[in-house]
């Protein structure tokens, strides 16, 4: 008997004896015997409470993270402040199911708090609806093109700029490619999307993507691009983070059709790259036609209020063929620590993070800049994120960081070739000055 299965000897003689076999291996008679493995797994012995305990301490020392190390590190994944309450809340019991909600007379905690993630989330990125369960930031955007394709039923063309996220255009590569959808690319300059090729827009394109801070972290002048896609009664499509929307107009104001992003900037930890959560939010006009799940507020026969799913249009309810998705499980615990985050922070508190970012960010960027080790790579304006060109050996620089207790910037050559020598750092409002001028400091010696 294996020592990690809960059951004796006897135990299993009785089990065997109602089904009607001898032993274990009779169970597998109908299995070739030559494809039958006949020795040992080879694994370690098995290890008391106490040891396996002291075992996973000793693999977890090998890891090294943000509670031990300062972190310029950004391109999707950012290290902002998480306040006690987000754990707090997320770490009840309660919470521990990703099953969706459908009876709501007993879902009425969960449906409540994704009713109140949509209410914020749809009013941080000024679309009119907000929806739940999208996995993450990158499927999300996939998700939004599949979506501009519904509506436009006639055209089978979406544009996405070379600005966004790399990560994000190749799960975006993988949904158009088995869904047979014409993708196209707006060409990028000087770090941001390029006007010139504004002009692929055209009749049969039927959304255009765009991000908001850029991959580079640069602010787009969305204006030219918004035009230009409605001009082609296209959809535009913003991927934006949600942690710059305290101080950067709603995309919704700017004319976004379809909103979607990355919600780890909102009280989610980094945990090694996931798992997130994505969001997407879209007008009253084209809320149809969205994947996941809306939660809505009513009243019952007594005249109290209640939260109930109100639109659900995935397979299990609908004809396979016509589903919006195959989004199954109910992401909603990172939603309720979105949630939880959002109601800490507050208006106040999320202008102050993105004030902080931005005055942390351009601090370093000067210094930096002043040390003669790195020169402009673009000269655009910056949020948390900016992108500057080494004239010392890249992985050298992340080596010396690494051994002074700093997660270094992201290498942007080793994503692109074209980037080559170039660093792209991350400032939240955690870095403080005293940790930038260490960094800067550190740099200088660097040869």
């Amino acid at each position: 008997m294996k020592p990690y299965l809960p059951i004796t000897p006897e135990d299993r003689e009785q089990m065997l004896k109602k089904i009607g076999v001898d032993s274990i291996e009779d169970l597998f008679c109908d299995v070739p015997e030559h494809i039958k493995l006949k020795e040992e797994l080879k694994i370690n012995d098995s290890l008391s409470e106490m040891e396996i305990r002291r075992r996973f301490a000793e693999l977890g020392k090998k890891n090294k993270n943000i509670d031990d190390y300062t972190c310029y590190l950004g391109g999707g994944a950012y290290d902002h402040y998480i306040p006690s309450t987000v754990g707090h809340i997320a770490g009840r019991s309660e919470f521990y199911t990703s099953y969706t909600p459908y009876q709501p007379e007993v879902s009425q905690g969960t449906l409540q708090y994704i009713f109140e993630y949509q209410s914020m989330l749809a009013e941080l990125t000024g679309m009119d609806v907000m929806n739940a369960s999208m996995y993450d930031g990158a499927t999300a955007t996939a998700e939004a093109a599949l979506m501009a394709i519904r509506i436009k039923k006639k055209r089978n063309k979406i544009i996405v700029s070379k600005t966004v996220n790399p990560d994000t255009i190749d799960v975006l590569e993988t949904y158009c490619h088995f869904r047979d959808i014409e993708l196209e690319y707006l060409e990028e300059k000087d770090g941001e999307t390029d006007p010139a090729s504004l002009e692929k827009i055209d009749k049969e394109t039927a959304g255009v993507i765009i991000q908001n801070p850029n991959f580079y972290g640069i602010i787009e002048d969305v204006a030219h691009i918004e035009e230009a896609t409605h001009e082609s009664k296209s959809l535009l499509i913003m991927n934006v983070d949600p942690s710059t929307l305290g101080i950067l107009e709603a995309p919704g104001k700017l004319g976004a059709d379809i909103v979607v992003g990355e919600g780890q900037s909102l009280g989610i930890p980094l945990s090694y790259g996931g798992p997130y959560v994505g969001f997407m939010g879209t007008t009253t006009k084209n809320m149809r036609k969205l994947p996941g799940r809306i939660c809505g507020e009513t009243v019952d026969e007594d005249g109290k209020r209640g939260f109930v799913l109100t639109l659900q249009a995935r397979e299990q309810h609908i004809r396979r063929e016509k589903a919006n998705s195959n989004i199954c499980s109910n992401q909603s615990l990172y939603a309720l620590m979105n949630t939880v985050y959002l109601s800490t922070m507050g208006i106040a508190g999320m202008k102050e993070v993105g004030n902080q970012c931005v005055s942390k960010a351009s601090y370093a960027y000067k210094k930096l800049l002043e040390t003669d080790k790195f020169e402009k790579a673009f000269d655009k304006p910056f949020f948390k994120e900016f992108v500057v060109k080494s004239k010392v050996d890249t992985e050298k620089i992340n080596k010396v960081l690494f051994e002074n207790g700093i997660i270094g910037p992201l290498d942007l050559g080793k994503i692109n070739l074209d980037m080559k020598n170039h660093l792209m750092f991350s400032i939240t409002e955690k870095r403080t000055k005293d940790e930038i001028d260490k960094l800067v400091e550190i740099l200088k010696g660097v040869e």
